[in-house]
């Protein structure tokens, strides 16, 4: 358990739980002063998970967060990228609207999907815009946050492995860390992220908004 004052108000507890079932915490004074928690202390995941309740402070609900392996990292910057993939800038603002012009409400915010974000990569299918990843900055961090979109229409083809490749390698390239994230319960991005070459590192969870005040 970490306890520390430089953790954003906004979340001010961070919640890890490793494939071995390991739970790490970081949070900050107020919150461990709440919860009565300090770093010495030698709790279970269900002692913790009894404390947030008591408190009544509720975490927001877990993420799959992935990561590149070393040598998979290595295998991927000597990979060259596919034809049919490339950058997106904002000249191709008429093209990217069409795209996301396809998708459903829900798919377009899940994906989190945005033009003007750090860098966006997309899988073309016969000139047509198929799939498009972008990656942003993960708050004040060399990690780069990444979401994928491939229409109805193409998946399946492949594009989305092209394309998260793609931007991760572009992201490595420049020093950064490509993390993946998704909701336990998406199957069907959990079997991307694998496909791509990532691995699992934890759960993450972090503070429901206004819990516990």
């Amino acid at each position: 358990m970490i306890v520390s004052p430089h953790l954003d108000e906004d979340s001010p507890i961070t919640v890890l739980e490793m494939p071995d079932g390991q739970i790490r915490v970081a949070l900050t004074p107020a919150l461990a002063d709440h919860l009565d928690l300090h770093p010495q202390q030698n709790l279970t995941a269900q002692d913790f998970r009894r404390k947030l309740n008591e408190a009544d402070v509720q975490l927001h609900g877990a993420d799959y967060l992935f990561y590149f392996l070393e040598e998979e990292k290595q295998i991927l910057l000597q990979e060259p990228v596919k034809a049919n993939v490339r950058r997106l800038t904002a000249q191709d603002k008429v093209i990217f609207d069409a795209f996301c012009s396809q998708a459903s409400e829900e798919d377009l915010d899940g994906a989190y999907v945005e033009l003007d974000h750090w860098a966006v990569f997309g899988a073309f299918d016969e000139d047509r815009l198929a799939c498009a990843a972008s990656i942003y900055a993960w708050g004040d961090t060399k990690i780069m946050d990444l979401g994928v979109l491939t229409l109805d229409a193409f998946r399946g083809r492949g594009h989305a492995r092209q394309v998260v490749r793609a931007i991760c390698q572009y992201a490595l390239e420049n020093g950064y860390e490509p993390q993946y994230r998704c909701q336990l319960d998406n199957l069907a991005s959990v079997a991307l992220a694998k496909s791509t070459g990532l691995t699992l590192f934890a759960k993450w969870d972090t503070i429901f908004p206004d819990s516990g005040d």
